[in-house]
């Protein structure tokens, strides 16, 4: 008997910021407990060992990415995140 239930990928945020960021601090908490409660895998990057990232987001760090999309910068809602992160929520790009 097969299994019909389709394997699972974990959603994968990425916060990317840089450190003494005081708004990428206070993102990093909301991020984290939002992801941890999800099941959500988190990776988080700073600007400063990426010249790329740098170059696109150096005026609006924080930034998270949900599976590749940009959904905050800034400022991060803990609501909006949750939602998006919802298992079988379709997402839609905020930015």
């Amino acid at each position: 008997m097969r299994d019909r239930a389709a394997p699972t990928t974990p959603t994968q945020v990425r916060l990317i910021g840089k450190p003494g960021c005081h708004l990428c601090d206070e993102a990093r908490l909301v991020v984290t407990a939002e992801c941890r409660r999800a099941g959500a895998e988190l990776t988080e990057v700073s600007i400063l060992d990426d010249p790329v990232l740098h170059e696109q987001f150096w005026d609006r760090i924080p930034v998270v990415q949900v599976d590749g999309a940009t959904v905050e910068q800034l400022r991060v809602d803990p609501t909006r995140l949750r939602a998006l992160l919802r298992p079988g929520r379709r997402r839609r790009l905020l930015w």
